[in-house]
């Protein structure tokens, strides 16, 4: 019997993310329940009404809302070494880093058959963080566009990790 109630105890008290990505997140302000809707709101009206020279537009889904909404103005610093890549020196989840990308956003949705829309930055601007409909993430940088996981907390556990990202495309 013990050992049910223990398991069960175990159970309860783990969280979303693995221990070292859970003290990060922690660290930056983030909690469990973290809601800021009126963040994410003013964010989704700065991108939607964002043109490109060339007529280039964001698109806004429920998906990237969501996660402005959780995670939106957190600086997020590994807490330490990377297990493959180190990790970047900080996330900083604020979608208008990627405001001037729409072309490159809307390149890549196409590519995917899918929409992207941004959601922050790694580092010094070294690579934008973007996702799409389904949730997934994506980085892109001068090298190309890289997948990150099948949503945020998968990203920013593959980040805060080191995890080698999968790379989608080539350099042009």
């Amino acid at each position: 019997m013990s050992d049910d109630r223990n398991h069960h105890h175990a159970n309860h008290s783990t969280t979303r993310f693995p221990v070292g990505v859970d003290a990060a997140l922690r660290e930056a302000g983030w909690q469990p329940g973290r809601w800021d809707i009126k963040l994410a709101e003013h964010w989704a009206d700065a991108l939607r009404a964002y043109a490109s020279p060339a007529g280039h537009r964001h698109v806004v889904f429920p998906a990237a809302v969501e996660a402005w909404a959780e995670f939106g103005g957190l600086r997020i610093a590994a807490l330490g070494p990377g297990r493959q890549t180190a990790p970047p020196p900080e996330i900083r989840m604020d979608p208008l880093y990627g405001l001037h990308l729409a072309r490159t956003l809307s390149d890549l949705g196409r590519a995917l058959d899918t929409e992207i829309a941004p959601l922050g930055v790694e580092g010094e601007d070294q690579a934008v963080l973007a996702i799409d409909v389904e949730g997934r993430v994506y980085s892109v940088d001068h090298t190309g566009d890289w997948y990150l996981g099948a949503d945020v907390d998968a990203a920013l556990t593959s980040l805060l990790l080191g995890h080698q990202p999968h790379r989608l495309t080539l350099p042009s």
